[in-house]
């Protein structure tokens, strides 16, 4: 009887010994296999990565530069380096940053949004629900701007600075986020519902330096972005001139508009979706 219990007790032991072994085999054959998806995703990433040619790299590069002299002629020189040499230095490091976001032309496209009411709703809150608010509508922007292949230059207290290659991209991303604010299941959104959100888009030419857009154009966007009430995307001409005529998105004219600091009148149309 005891013979038979130590077989018994033998034969269990070389069992779980040979399942144990098993079991790290095929969880080495589970990371190995999603080490490699891992990485066909990253390889797929990279592929679909739009790469503009080496023509539109030097084309965006040299109106940066030329951007960048004009500015200084008009006697905006805070906005750009003490000399033209030193600017054209780090246009020349910075190269691929500037046509990451430039279009075949050296333009990018600018969104500035921003909460409407924010410091009266931080006030109704409290500091600690306001900044989980915050949070939650950065993740919800941020979600957005990464389905459209935009880039988040940086946040501005309760609103973003954000860049994209192409108007249409701008467009979309910023329709899709006024759509996501007011159909969030998110409580943290829905406390304050709908969280009412005004955005401003325009396309040009901008100095590029350490991750940051500088000149007219930043300041034409962010003044367009101002100038729109809670819920709307607005911009500027030269968005509905770049977009084209079959467009998923349609621009409906708003009228002549001055904007501050910026001499004249300006054309503003409302983004809309079609």
């Amino acid at each position: 009887m005891v013979w038979a219990l130590l077989t018994i007790a033998v034969v269990l032991l070389v069992a779980v010994g040979v399942l144990v072994v098993v079991t790290r085999r095929q969880q080495r054959r589970i990371e190995e296999q999603a080490a490699r998806i891992d990485q066909l995703e990253a390889d797929l990433s990279a592929a679909l990565r739009p790469r503009p040619p080496s023509t539109a790299a030097e084309r965006a590069v040299r109106r940066v530069v030329q951007t960048a002299s004009k500015v200084r002629e008009s006697g905006l020189t805070g906005l750009v380096a003490s000399s033209i040499d030193d600017l054209q230095s780090w246009a020349a490091s910075e190269r691929q940053e500037i046509v990451s976001m430039a279009d075949v032309d050296g333009r990018v496209t600018l969104v500035f949004s921003d909460i409407e009411d924010s410091t009266p709703l931080n006030e109704r809150l409290g500091d600690d629900t306001w900044v989980r608010v915050l949070a939650a509508h950065e993740a919800l922007v941020r979600g957005r701007v990464e389905r459209y292949r935009g880039q988040v230059v940086k946040s501005i207290g309760d609103g973003f600075m954000i860049a994209f290659r192409d108007a249409e991209a701008a467009c979309r991303a910023s329709v899709g986020i006024q759509k996501d604010l007011r159909r969030t299941l998110d409580p943290l959104l829905r406390v304050v519902a709908p969280l009412r959100v005004r955005i401003g888009i325009h396309t040009g030419e901008a100095i590029t330096k350490d991750g940051d857009y500088f000149g007219r154009n930043v300041a034409m966007a962010a003044r367009v972005g101002a100038l729109a009430t809670g819920g709307e995307v607005l911009a500027t001409a030269a968005v509905h001139d770049a977009l084209d005529d079959d467009a998923a998105v349609r621009l409906v004219e708003m009228g002549q508009v001055e904007l501050k600091g910026l001499p004249g009148e300006h054309r503003v149309w409302r983004v809309v979706t079609r």
